[in-house]
């Protein structure tokens, strides 16, 4: 075994779930390459670490660490990390180890008391020595916060914005309560500001900490759709993160609430327990509703004239279009032209597309502005092909501008309540998709007076961010709302539509392939359903739904495991764009990028900068802002430049440091989750057993309904079976629906 000691210059790769990371350990002069489980390490850190060197196949020889402890940098050490960090500007890496190989532990006696003596050191003139002199004389306070700060393991990057945060204050706050660097820096989060209390001495029994973790633990939550979470639950996760009892955290409920950090409500008999600006988004929902919820009648509502003379408008419309609505697609256009808001919900095939062209035909004959929306880039393209007109993501809608200075902050939009969208109709469709969040900026930004009709699947997966919007609105029982249910006679002809229906009724599936567009494969070998996979992909299914190859998409529930999204990219990548010489790659931890690979975004970036060029390579738009799930195509990798360069739907191309790589991932096999909202030719689903909890109906149903042409199961009809019998859902804490009610009562009371 042998020690190393030194300090995590960069962090190369993370596994946030095992911990596994991979980083560059500046030890003396020499960097190395260190692999190991370490969860909490950051960059800028100074670590002893204990293991034996090994020779990787790929990457060549690295230290592989058994154990690895945090250690207080040594005064030269801070010294170079901070003139090194760009802080003094003229002075890189390399000159800043110069300088302090030849001045030592005095070098900034040096530097502000005899600054002629830099130039001593190769590189430095007696003018640059003067220059240099001026800036640390000028930056002597950061300097001294900055030095400070390294002595608790924070990053140079880190440093700067907490002294820009705090100022001279960063040492009260790290004194007395360095929790507060969760809350008020991005990058730092509860476990590092708890370690970094660790290191100062303070108890593990805080009340600062406790407070923290409560706060910690909503945002998991948070993280797996909860707006909330039952005080019972929220006490017993955070006892275990905290290593506390339960009566120790729970007096700490009532100062958050003083300290107006939570809101504590009951429901059906139990406490339940909001983050201060969910909760309030919620409520502003729920008011922005009331108010846009009016009959074209207001008090009186609609008379029965009116009503007739609607039908007959809508009649006449049928014949000039050349087509026959049925009862519940009238009564659906009829709604939205009476209400302020509308829901249309409905399974595949049941005319959702027909009903909402035809509610686009009678504004535009009555002179209205409308306006077409949908979550992502593939559903906002779907609607525009469905209706013929223009359709634009939420995001751009709204104009992001992104999250300006403060990142802490959402992002924001141009449009709002102080410059609304100008229109006298919005339709926005697959609102399965849309959080509790973009939903509140969308509603800021419609006037009242205008229409909202939204569309959208309630049997859908609930959308990625928390909240479970599309539910919430029809379980209030506020608006008027219209499920269509009849399958129509060309739909009814696809097997892809009848089973998704048979499965959402809980009714077994016919995998007898005796079907166009619906296949099933028993096969209980996952080598053998590999290679299937790839021989579909390659070969049979390209010719079947005259498509390339690149279009037809693997879905699956899982992320790990043999048929998990990891595996299976690495696997189709070496078969659907295998090395070429003439093709760049680059390694990101342990995932090799190639020019030609497919690609998604696995989270929001609202300040990336897209633009769509010309073929005469001129920039014709540009913008900001790619999401979670938005998938594209590497174009180019420049190794020179250090970065990649992904072209999205629409042409938008965005180009990513090396350093950003974290936010792509392959994407030629994604989970069911990421595929809402798009599309495909065709669809593969490897099913061969996993967690009940993931492997239920509703995963089921989402999948199949992605598929356009085709659908193809490789996997066990017995996996097949328990997902259609299994309607345990991941239960979603969500409160729209009674913060609706409540509002509507209140403003009911005050008329």
């Amino acid at each position: 075994m042998e020690t190393l000691k030194g300090y995590i210059e960069h962090i190369i790769y993370r596994n946030t779930e095992n911990g596994y990371t991979v980083a560059n350990l500046i030890c003396g002069e020499e960097e190395i390459t260190c692999v190991g489980m370490f969860q909490e390490l950051d960059q800028g850190e100074s670590v002893e670490m204990t293991g034996e060197y090994t020779e990787h196949a790929l990457y060549g020889r690295q230290f592989k660490a058994k154990s690895c402890k945090t250690v207080a940098p040594d005064d030269i050490v801070s010294i170079q990390r901070y003139l090194g960090s760009g802080a003094i500007k003229g002075i890189g890496e390399a000159l800043a180890a110069r300088i302090v190989k030849k001045f030592g532990e005095d070098t900034f006696r040096i530097i502000e008391e005899e600054p002629e003596r830099l130039s001593e050191v190769r590189g430095i003139s007696e003018r640059i020595a003067r220059e240099i002199s001026a800036q640390v004389e000028e930056k002597r306070d950061m300097r001294t916060a900055m030095l400070f700060l390294q002595k608790y393991g924070i990053s140079n990057t880190l440093a700067i914005k907490i002294y820009k945060a705090y100022g001279d204050g960063l040492y009260r706050v790290m004194q007395e309560n360095p929790y507060l660097l969760a809350e008020d820096i991005n990058g730092i989060g509860f476990k590092m500001a708890d370690e970094i209390a660790g290191r100062i001495g303070i108890h593990t029994d805080s009340d600062y900490r406790i407070r923290s973790g409560i706060l910690y633990t909503l945002l998991l939550g948070a993280g797996e759709g909860n707006v909330y979470l039952p005080m019972e639950r929220l006490a017993e996760q955070a006892s275990e993160l905290l290593g506390l009892t339960r009566e120790q955290i729970e007096p700490q409920f009532a100062n958050l609430m003083m300290e107006k950090k939570i809101v504590i409500k009951e429901k059906d008999g139990e406490r339940i327990v909001y983050s201060m600006a969910y909760y309030f988004a919620e409520l502003n929902c729920a008011r922005m509703l009331h108010d846009l919820n009016v009959s074209l009648g207001q008090d009186r509502g609609v008379t029965l004239s009116e009503e007739k003379e609607f039908l007959s408008k809508i009649k006449l419309l049928e014949k000039e279009l050349d087509m026959e609505l049925d009862e519940l697609q009238r009564t659906a256009v009829l709604k939205s032209i009476e209400n302020g808001i509308f829901i249309l919900s409905g399974g595949p095939g049941t005319g959702k597309t027909t009903t909402i062209n035809t509610m686009i035909h009678y504004f535009e004959q009555e002179g209205m502005d409308i306006l077409l929306a949908a979550p992502t880039g593939r559903a906002a393209k779907r609607m525009s092909e469905a209706t013929g007109y223009e359709a634009k993501t939420i995001h751009r809608l709204l104009e992001l501008n992104g999250p300006g200075d403060d990142e802490k902050k959402r992002a924001s939009f141009e449009r709002n309540e102080e410059n609304p969208l100008e229109t006298d109709v919005l339709i926005v469709d697959e609102m399965s998709m849309v959080d509790i969040h973009l939903f509140q900026s969308l509603l800021k930004a419609i006037a009242v007076g205008t229409r909202l009709i939204m569309v959208g699947d309630v049997n859908q997966l609930p959308s990625v961010g928390p909240g479970q919007v599309l539910k919430d609105l029809i379980d209030s029982r506020r608006f008027p709302v219209v499920i269509l249910q009849k399958i129509f006679r060309q739909a009814g002809e696809s097997d892809i539509v009848v089973n998704a229906h048979r499965i959402h009724k809980g009714q077994q599936i016919h995998m007898d392939n005796k079907s166009r567009d619906f296949f099933f494969f028993e096969r209980n070998d996952v080598a053998v359903i590999y290679k299937n996979k790839i021989q579909l992909i390659t070969k049979k299914l390209p010719v079947y739904v005259k498509a390339i190859s690149c279009d037809i998409q693997v879905l699956t529930p899982m992320r790990n495991g043999k048929l998990g999204v990891e595996t299976l990219n690495r696997i189709l990548q070496q078969y659907m764009n295998p090395p070429d010489e003439q093709k760049k790659e680059y390694v990101h931890g342990d995932i090799l990028f190639r020019e030609g690979d497919k690609v998604m975004q696995i989270k929001n970036n609202y300040q990336l900068e897209w633009e769509v060029v010309s073929k005469y390579g001129i920039p014709v738009d540009k913008g900001l802002g790619i999401f979670n799930g938005d998938m594209g195509v590497i174009q180019r990798i420049d190794d020179f430049s250090q970065n990649i360069v992904v072209e999205y739907d629409e042409g938008r191309r965005i180009t990513y440091p090396f350093m950003n790589l974290d936010e792509l991932e392959l994407a030629y096999a994604i989970t069911i989750h990421k595929s809402q909202g798009s599309e495909y030719p065709a669809v593969i689903l490897p099913l061969l057993g996993g967690p009940r909890m993931l492997m239920n109906r509703n995963l089921l149903y989402t999948g199949i309904t992605r598929a356009k042409d085709c659908v193809t199961i490789l996997g066990s009809s017995e996996t097949v079976h328990a997902m259609i019998l299994n309607e345990h859902e991941q239960k979603r804490f969500s409160g729209l629906a009674d913060r609706i009610s409540e509002i509507m009562e209140i403003r009911k009371e005050e008329v």
